[in-house]
């Protein structure tokens, strides 16, 4: 009874507007506090923010975001989206799937869905206005392209996966190239299907000269360095993660200020900005291990994996159920939060089903990119709408095509999960 009241608290909590970090850190020292006692609960708290924070593999976090800082205020993803523009452009909607290309190219040079949806904004906005765009599109397609960065690695969400399950950060980086690649497919066959029933939405522009493209690739070709030192370097087996987002970091540090651009005031900005996006990742995780430890102590993951087994429902109907909440959940509650404050109590379920944790962790990932484009939450919508000065329901209008097409790729990695776990098994 006192387990179900600290739940309902949290709940309320979080509907009066507490930040989530202090309402986990609150409701779980109660809990802690009602199931224990006093003095264990002090124990808790004094213990677990050093023992949270010192992790070695979160280290990796804030690396990859100052990573993904550094490179959005240079001119790196302006090169990758200026390449794929003169390949692209000439064909009806080549701006939009311009812009798609770009983010993939930027997704492999960091982790962060919000730095590439503000990065492209400033840049593709621009340009698909100056040829006639339609806005809602326009929009529509930045904010969605942003999402590949949560799920191509190296991906944030992958990572705080890997670290909060003790499952392989480089398998799980693996496992979602596949997935990456056919998300990619799925928004260039949405956009095709807007543009040819609405010509009107997306213009053609002029063909370039092979001689153009030709000239535009050396500007992109140390980002391509890049990827290679950090990706290659892990799923050889070179070096660790952490290791790699050091490597990332000082590579995108090099590029930025000697071919970049990058001055003191971009650099003080990306420094500014991951630092933010730190504090406020570390500070979830320690309330949610705060909160975890009333879970445990309560017992309700177990409790939960028994009440689960003794539905009347077959072991997909119950992963069916999974992905829809994730997916509900996502509409009101930041998907990192998300991934800390249910992992606890989802992948005890998951794996007691005879699942993979591996394809788990890509099908709560990819639920992940739904949250971020969907109201009222939505935080890809908010940042490429601010970005471009543009309103935030043709934002949400735009992207709502995409949303559709998201539900078909998840259906089909559910439906067929070697699409995340061949690559892996391959490191076996």
């Amino acid at each position: 009874m006192l387990a179900a009241a600290v739940l309902i608290l949290l709940l309320v909590l979080i509907a009066l507007g507490m930040p989530i970090a202090f309402a986990l850190g609150v409701t779980g020292a109660l809990g802690v506090l009602s199931q224990i006692g006093f003095t264990p609960m002090l124990g808790v708290l004094q213990t677990t923010p050093y023992r949270t924070a010192a992790h070695f593999l979160l280290s990796t976090v804030p690396l990859f975001i100052l990573m993904a800082e550094l490179l959005a205020r240079g001119s790196v993803v302006r090169d990758l989206y200026r390449l794929a523009y003169l390949c692209l452009g000439h064909i009806r909607g080549g701006l939009a799937m311009a812009a798609i290309a770009a983010n993939v190219g930027f997704a492999v040079l960091s982790g962060s869905s919000t730095a590439a949806a503000a990065a492209m904004s400033r840049i593709s906005m621009p340009e698909m206005r100056r040829y006639g765009y339609d806005e809602s599109f326009a929009l529509g397609v930045i904010a969605i392209g942003g999402t590949l960065s949560i799920m191509i690695p190296p991906s944030l969400a992958l990572i705080l996966f890997g670290v909060l399950t003790e499952t392989s950060i480089g398998k799980l980086f693996l496992a979602g190239i596949i997935p990456g690649l056919i998300t990619v497919a799925g928004y260039l066959i949405v956009i095709q299907i807007l543009v040819r029933r609405r010509p009107e939405i997306a213009p053609a522009t002029e063909r370039f000269p092979m001689k153009a493209r030709m000239e535009a690739l050396p500007r992109v070709w140390p980002a391509l360095v890049l990827v290679f030192l950090v990706l290659g370097g892990i799923y050889s087996g070179a070096i660790t993660a952490t290791e790699a987002a050091a490597v990332g970091a000082l590579g995108a540090l090099v590029i930025s200020t000697l071919i970049g651009g990058l001055r003191w005031a971009g650099m003080n900005d990306a420094l500014t900005a991951t630092l933010r996006a730190t504090c406020m990742i570390f500070t979830i995780i320690i309330g949610a291990m705060i909160f975890g430890y009333f879970l445990a102590i309560a017992q309700i993951p177990q409790t939960l994996v028994e009440a689960v087994g003794d539905l009347p429902l077959p072991r997909w109907g119950v992963m069916l159920v999974i992905i829809g909440i994730y997916i509900v959940l996502g509409f009101f509650i930041d998907q990192i939060a998300i991934t800390i404050l249910t992992l606890p109590l989802t992948f005890p379920l998951v794996m007691s089903l005879g699942y993979d944790p591996i394809w788990f962790g890509i099908i709560m990932t990819k639920t992940a990119e739904i949250g971020l484009v969907t109201p009222p939450l939505g935080m890809n919508v908010f940042v490429a709408c601010g970005a471009a000065g543009s309103r935030i329901e043709n934002g949400f209008r735009g992207v709502a095509p995409f949303i559709l097409g998201e539900i078909v790729v998840i259906g089909l990695l559910f439906l067929v999960p070697e699409l995340s776990t061949w690559l892996p098994s391959l490191m076996d």
